[in-house]
């Protein structure tokens, strides 16, 4: 885990102590859910653990079950309610593995048969009135 001086300069462990607002899909005393500011399709979310580690190598192993547990319980709940054909979920450790924000979080990504096959990584823009719709939709169907 980080030291506190290196967590106040983390974007996530800001949502989750409340001093940044997000589009929240479930909270408990583990992780976070919130919809991603640059989505790479409709309901891309992330899966975050409230502890902050840098890497998902740094997580006991148990935690990282948890992680991917509820990721794929939230990504079928996703692809259910938007009406998806698929679900991307995937996790990022390090710059060279593309991760941008060093605390653990699992990308969760609706696909769709109109989706672009080419470059369809790219991240887009979403108002935040999107992702808070969004974001009530998959929330209204959790029922864990």
């Amino acid at each position: 885990m980080k030291s506190m001086t290196n967590l106040q300069e983390c974007i996530f462990c800001d949502i989750i102590s409340g001093k940044n607002n997000a589009a929240i899909i479930y909270n408990n005393d583990d992780f976070v859910c919130l919809m991603d500011k640059y989505p790479i399709s409709k309901g891309h979310f992330l899966v975050i653990p409230k502890n902050h580690y840098d890497n998902v190598f740094d997580m006991p192993l148990v935690t990282v079950g948890k992680l991917f547990g509820l990721s794929a319980k939230l990504g079928k709940i996703a692809k259910d309610v938007l009406n998806a054909q698929g679900v991307n979920i995937g996790q990022n450790n390090g710059k060279a593995a593309n991760q941008i924000i060093p605390h653990v979080h699992v990308h969760v990504i609706p696909r769709y048969i109109t989706n672009s096959t080419t470059n369809n990584w790219s991240p887009g823009e979403s108002s935040d009135n999107d992702l808070f719709h969004v974001s009530t939709l998959i929330k209204n169907k959790i029922n864990f």
